[in-house]
């Protein structure tokens, strides 16, 4: 990893590199993902088929494009009984947690003659893709589908891509665990344009949910609007604000657990103090040894991390806030009241022992996070994002002739004639 000095030379233009970071998809790959989608569109499940056999070298026939219900059972049989006890845990825990957040009331406003109110609906059907690529993600699902579930969605679907193995047991077992109504195996781009657009075996959705690769997150991209979307995620990211007084150990290790995600992690920590940052350093390439996962991480770490060092806590919360991170941990002696001044940020993690693994698997909150610095305007996936929003309004008579005149000025303004009509025939009946 480089260390940086405030006032260095390259000091401002990692920093900048690190603030531009969302618009690093490249335009090259879109042709790409436009022809597949739109394939997909024209031919529906013969595309998909072709696709899974072309990108995750598996042949499939029509019938075993979705899991059966007794590949899911079967499924509960091939997990430890360990882990599947750590896995109704954390759909507990996650479950729990959005229970709470659920928003149940609705606005109602009552004046005489006029009430106003807007109720929640959830939505109808909902897609999640759940990534496959490079490890297996029943968290993901967990993270996913659960809040979907306690919205009231009223089928949830997941793809996820296949493998000559078979899909992971685990995330056929935390899908069953979540509620998930059906499993497809399908993957990458086509299974994006599988769920916005419908095909013979996979139902159109309202909205699609969850992270991918590059390709994937073009893809949705491209279809929003035709569905709507959770966010276009990028690779994953932490920033570490410390002071110098958590073991180094504990930070070099939390760096590496975003670099071993992907070769495009962001890994960063800002710290007062060059000495300590030399000893994370150390540690970070003593622990790369040992990881199963070393060469992504190396690379990583290596391409894209950094260790930045500034002149006090005030300046670090000023560059967090900059960079907008997925993850934000907080290792200081009083990591609550620097909380308060965090702007940007899609979670953030408290104190020396709250490393951002315990947000991924079991704190309840939801771990798919808005990346790529839209943390300055995004949050958290949450049962807010499987719900939506109706108005209504009712006038009487009498409410409606106290309106008359200012609906008359604001369509003599705006030049709609046809407007002001609709309300003045309905006067001109009295």
């Amino acid at each position: 990893m480089r260390i940086l000095k405030i006032g260095q030379k390259g000091f401002d233009r990692y920093l900048s590199g690190v603030e531009s970071r969302i618009a690093e998809d490249p335009l090259r790959l879109e042709g790409e993902v436009r022809s597949i989608l739109r394939d997909v569109k024209k031919r529906g499940d013969e595309a998909l088929l072709r696709y899974t056999q072309q990108f995750d070298n598996v042949r499939l026939t029509l019938s075993q494009l979705e899991v059966k219900r007794e590949e899911v059972k079967e499924a509960r049989k091939r997990i430890p009984r360990d882990f599947l006890e750590t896995l109704k845990k954390a759909s507990h825990r996650i479950r729990r947690f959005h229970q709470f957040a659920k928003k149940r009331w609705m606005v109602k406003w009552i004046e005489e003659g006029i009430r106003i109110e807007q109720i929640v609906k959830p939505l109808e059907r909902v897609g999640i893709y759940v990534p496959g690529g490079k490890a297996s993600y029943p968290s993901t699902v967990l993270m996913a589908a659960i809040p979907a579930k306690v919205a009231g969605v009223k089928e949830i679907i997941i793809t996820t891509p296949p493998h000559p193995e078979g899909i992971s047991p685990a995330v056929l077992v935390a899908a069953d665990l979540a509620g998930v109504d059906r499993i497809f195996r399908a993957g990458g781009v086509q299974a994006i344009g599988a769920l916005a657009y419908g095909t013979g075996s996979i139902p159109k959705v309202d909205k699609i949910v969850g992270p991918g690769n590059r390709y994937v997150a073009i893809a949705k991209r491209l279809v929003y609007g035709a569905v709507d979307l959770d966010m276009v995620a990028g690779p994953s990211e932490i920033v570490i604000i410390s002071d110098g007084k958590t073991p180094p150990a504990f930070l070099a290790a939390d760096l590496i657990s975003q670099a071993e995600h992907d070769e495009r992690a962001l890994s960063i920590l800002i710290t007062t103090s060059e000495a300590f940052a030399k000893k994370v350093e150390e540690e970070v390439r003593r622990q790369l040894l040992t990881l199963k996962r070393e060469r992504i991480a190396r690379k990583s770490l290596r391409q894209r991390g950094a260790i930045l060092i500034v002149k006090d806590l005030p300046h670090a919360i000023e560059l967090a806030n900059r960079i907008a991170p997925e993850h934000l941990e907080l290792s200081v002696k009083n990591p609550l009241r620097l909380a308060k001044s965090v702007k940007h940020a899609g979670a953030v993690f408290l104190g020396p022992h709250t490393p951002e693994a315990i947000g991924d698997y079991l704190a309840g909150p939801n771990h798919i996070l808005p990346t790529s610095g839209t943390a300055r305007y995004a949050s958290a996936l949450s049962v807010e994002d499987f719900q939506k929003k109706i108005n209504l309004m009712q006038f009487s008579e009498k409410a409606l002739r106290r309106f008359e005149g200012d609906v008359k000025r604001f369509t003599e303004w705006e030049g709609l004639e046809g407007h002001y009509r609709s309300v003045q025939i309905r006067m001109k009946r009295q």
